[in-house]
C-alpha cells in the first residue's frame, strides 16, 4: 500500500512542535481590522496551542503523525 499523502490545506495551517504539540495561528486577523479593539489584535500574535483533543484529530486525519 502506498503512503498516506498529508492534506496540502493542513500542512499550510498547523505546525508540530518537537514535543508534539500542533500550533496554529489566531483567527480574526486577515480583514476588516478597524472594528477590532486594538488588545484584541495584539493579543492574536504569533501562534497558539490546539486544545489536545483537536490536535489528536489534526495529527490522525490531516497530518498521519
Amino acid at each position: 500500500m502506498p503512503k498516506m499523502k498529508t492534506k496540502s490545506s493542513a500542512k499550510k495551517r498547523f505546525k508540530v512542535t518537537g514535543t508534539g504539540k500542533v500550533m496554529a495561528a489566531h483567527g480574526s486577523k486577515r480583514h476588516n481590522l478597524r472594528k477590532r479593539p486594538q488588545k484584541m489584535k495584539r493579543s492574536a500574535r504569533g501562534l497558539k496551542q490546539i486544545t489536545p483533543g483537536h490536535a489528536a484529530k489534526i495529527l490522525k486525519q490531516f497530518l498521519h503523525v
